[in-house]
């Protein structure tokens, strides 16, 4: 059985929390603890927390991230640039083609900046991917100037969609999305383009 996923809708936003468990061992991570302590500290139990993996360092991942940290004693891994930025402590600092292991799993570190300059996405290497806020069902992540979207766009063709078309991707915001469904809307984007200067919430259509 390959490792499970659990997504908890925390926070006003709301924000997808990520549980990722092995059955087999009960070795767990929790990816981006935004808020609702209590609610991902009752999805765990039962559970060793081994990581709190996070993909970036904006409020409404980390807001329960030490409430999290205290009850459970894991380790906190996230990018230098965002926990710099940020100003958040971590205990492993992770960075592009780092793997991590849980229980008789791995996931391997995708650093994809653009939403944020430390923004991770955890490839559970099976078709399916923790995104954070790289990408949605139906555009990028958010970005914050010009160049943040011509980083973000280069990746998109660099790394995202050179994925393959069955994979599974689970954004921080919304539901889970299919690179092959993205796809097509993606590319008549790409090939109508964009005016200059543009960025902030943008869609593919």
């Amino acid at each position: 059985m390959p490792i499970e996923i659990l997504k908890l809708e925390v926070g006003p936003w709301p924000m997808n929390s990520y549980i990722l468990s092995c059955n087999e061992t009960k070795e767990c991570a929790v990816v981006d603890p935004g808020a609702d302590a209590n609610k991902i500290l009752k999805a765990i139990q039962g559970m060793k927390v081994k990581f709190i993996l996070i993909t970036h360092g904006h409020s409404d991942h980390i807001g329960a991230l030490e409430s999290v940290r205290k009850k459970t004693s894991a380790l906190v891994c996230a990018h230098s640039a965002d926990a710099t930025e940020f100003k958040f402590d971590t205990d492993l600092a992770l960075f592009d083609g780092d793997e991590l292991g849980i229980g008789s799993f791995g996931l391997k570190v995708l650093h994809i900046p653009g939403h944020s300059a430390g923004q991770v996405c955890f490839d559970l290497m099976d078709d399916r991917i923790i995104v954070g806020d790289t990408v949605f069902v139906g555009g990028p992540g958010k970005t914050w100037s010009a160049e943040g979207f011509i980083t973000t766009m280069k990746n998109m063709e660099n790394i995202v969609f050179k994925w393959k078309d069955e994979t599974r991707f689970y954004p921080g915001h919304g539901p889970d999305g299919i690179i092959g469904k993205e796809r097509p809307a993606y590319e008549k984007f790409v090939q109508k383009g964009w005016e200059d200067g543009l960025f902030g919430d943008v869609a593919w259509i």
